[in-house]
């Protein structure tokens, strides 16, 4: 099953560009995953478990260096990569 999720990272620290671009350069190395950004969020398209592994992982590494961050997600149950609204 293919899924859409749409997910924001605020690292609560004064250098916060430089976590957020090494998240999404991470996420994006991952051959599985569509990643689309702007300015607002990063969406990842793909199989269910591909997208949930890749953004766990991620996360868990994240969390791991910077305990005072937060991650918005939302999960849409279809791959709405190419539908416009």
């Amino acid at each position: 099953m293919r899924v859409s999720l749409d997910i924001s990272f605020y690292p609560l620290k004064d250098d916060y560009v430089t976590p957020i671009l090494a998240f999404i350069e991470r996420i994006s190395d991952n051959p599985k995953l569509n990643i689309v950004r702007n300015s607002l969020s990063t969406q990842v398209f793909g199989e269910y478990h591909d997208v949930m592994d890749a953004v766990g992982d991620e996360i868990e590494s994240v969390f791991s260096l910077l305990p005072e961050s937060v991650f918005v997600m939302k999960l849409v149950g279809m791959d709405r990569e190419h539908i416009v609204d």
